[in-house]
């Protein structure tokens, strides 16, 4: 693997067979497991070439991503192949004059009848490229200078799930529970703190291994976290001894500042998630993805477990480890209760059809998916809350106890959802299955509120922004107004709003007025309970006549009584 072309964005792949079948079949992954999205990776693949003895062999596609070689079995055979790489996300690869990086899934070609086979990886510098780093958390075997050199991976699941990171990037160090730990980060200025990171995140790390093994050793030998720092973005991608993050460069500590600002908290929430996965989806994991299908959907209805409670996981460890502190929890916690209550599709799509769904719907957004359907991720969250402060009220066990038993009833493999509910009603003392279809498979409300404020949590209702007021989502940009998302049932919908309407301005009276912000809107419409809102549409002009909303609320958490709630956020369940 040669990074061989920056300025072109190519890398040169070499895959070598030692034996071959006389009809050799290889194949390159449509999808990438994290990531629920058919991806089509082989749209980047180019000047395919197959030899043997260096001489040329026959070479038939057979779909998009799949190709049969005639070949002799009895000796090796050679494919040299280019990938375009200039994805700068977590999902596939790049490469410019600054930095590379790539996934399995984008350059490794599957050799079929040889997937469970140990496999070598040699990465070599291209004339570019050679002053660059290299990180991985793959096996190491003989290596050169900065990590270049030959890595050994299981078989072709490890491989494709062991990220590469290639540049100039910073790197530090830190031990959590024993275990070495690695953080590399691509793209930050001088003004970054990378002391404060490794401290933080060590923290984080000891509390997610404590509270799955208490003083057992984890699963994992080593860990790499892979940073890449940009202008403006945010994501993550979970592997089994790794992670690959992006986020924004103001989004990282600073050196001299020691206050932690709402992007950094996000990071660190960021960080906490994917480690967490290590455990929850890593291992313990879907029956329905026990062995990957690279060359189609993956489908489970579980997606509400392996993200949802990790997401619930992600901020609450990170407020035991003492990171953050039970205002900045429970500012997070706010955050996904709005979330939620502010999504119309929650009334129209269950979590596990949601997680169905995810191949066409939550990884692929339009205009109307907020009335569609629900986000696994944060309602997840939130039926974990459930079950925890559930389980925690009737004083038999918490989802702490919950979540260790399936990883021992599971072996650390494939898990069902029935196996979630015998580990409920075996540490819970009762049947957990009206509560599995109504808060899993059902879209009737969760008991959030009732069970906060059984916890020490005051919910309290303050008035509502105007965008959710009326019902629609905006963008503000340049002095332009532009409607982005129409809320079902709500008064923005009723005048007839749409997505990407350009709202113009309004008429009150006699009066006429410009607006370029939603809340110029009370500004000018005063004590008007009706007004006319001048709409563009396809440049066409129009008037929709809108009644104004009533007061509408959303939730803020505040921690009313902290010894009641102690058991729940301070120690390790």
């Amino acid at each position: 693997m040669e990074p061989a072309d920056t300025a072109a964005h190519l890398y040169h792949v070499t895959l070598t067979i030692a034996q071959p079948q006389a009809a050799q079949r290889v194949s390159l992954p449509v999808w990438i497991p994290g990531s629920y999205l058919v991806r089509e990776f082989s749209k980047h693949l180019q000047r395919l070439v197959a030899k043997q003895d260096n001489k040329p062999v026959h070479v038939q596609q057979l779909d998009k991503a799949s190709w049969l070689v005639e070949c002799m079995p009895s000796s090796p055979l050679v494919l040299t192949y280019e990938v375009y790489a200039f994805d700068n996300s977590v999902r596939s690869a790049w490469l410019d004059a600054n930095r590379g990086f790539f996934n399995g899934t984008s350059l490794c070609m599957r050799v079929h009848g040889q997937e469970r086979a140990e496999h070598d990886l040699e990465l070599v510098p291209g004339r570019e490229t050679g002053h660059w780093d290299v990180a991985t958390s793959l096996t190491p075997g003989r290596l050169h200078k900065r990590g270049w050199g030959t890595y050994t991976a299981a078989d072709y699941d490890e491989l494709v799930d062991s990220p590469v990171e290639m540049g100039n990037f910073w790197s530090g160090e830190f031990k959590a529970c024993g275990v070495p730990h690695r953080f590399v980060v691509a793209g930050a200025t001088d003004a970054f703190d990378g002391d404060r990171l490794l401290a933080d995140t060590q923290k984080a790390c000891e509390a997610q291994i404590r509270f799955w093994h208490d003083r057992k050793k984890p699963p994992h030998k080593n860990y790499v976290f892979m940073l890449n720092a940009v202008d403006d973005g945010y994501g993550g991608l979970e592997h089994r001894a790794s992670t690959a993050l992006i986020a924004g460069r103001r989004d990282l500590p600073r050196r001299g500042d020691t206050r932690a600002g709402d992007g950094y908290t996000t990071l660190l929430g960021l960080i906490s998630h994917e480690y967490f996965h290590t455990w929850n989806v890593k291992r313990l994991r879907p029956a329905d993805f026990a062995r990957y299908d690279y060359a189609h959907e993956n489908y489970s209805q579980l997606l509400w477990f392996f993200e949802g409670f990790t997401s619930y996981y992600d901020d609450l460890l990170l407020r035991r480890a003492n990171v953050i502190d039970d205002v900045t929890y429970l500012k997070l916690l706010t955050k996904t209760c709005n979330q939620v209550l502010q999504t119309p599709g929650r009334e129209v799509q269950s979590v596990a059809q949601a997680s169905f769904d995810a191949w066409v719907k939550y990884y692929r957004q339009d205009e109307n998916t907020v009335n569609a359907t629900v986000s696994y991720y944060t309602k997840g969250a939130l039926v974990a809350l459930c079950f925890d402060l559930t389980l925690r009220s009737e004083g038999h066990a918490s989802l702490d106890d919950v979540m260790r038993a399936l990883w021992v009833r599971c072996k650390a493999g494939p898990m069902t959802e029935s196996d979630f509910a015998a580990v409920l009603k075996e540490l819970g003392g009762r049947s957990f299955s009206r509560e599995i279809a109504a808060w899993v498979h059902g879209t009737r409300e969760l008991p959030v509120r009732e069970l906060l404020e059984r916890h020490g949590i005051a919910v309290l209702d303050e008035p509502a922004q105007m965008q959710q007021r009326l019902g629609m989502r905006v963008a503000e940009a340049n002095g332009v107004l532009t409607v982005k998302n129409v809320l079902r049932g709500g008064p923005a919908e009723q005048a007839g709003f749409a997505a990407n309407d350009e709202w113009v301005g309004i008429e009150t009276g006699n009066a006429a007025w410009r607006i370029t912000k939603l809340d110029d809107l009370l500004l000018y419409a005063g004590a008007h309970r009706k007004l006319t809102a001048l709409v563009a549409r396809d440049r066409r002009l129009m008037r929709l006549e809108l009644g104004m909303p009533a007061a509408a609320t959303t939730w803020r958490l505040v921690l009313r009584d902290p010894a009641q709630a102690q058991a729940w956020l301070g120690p390790q369940g």
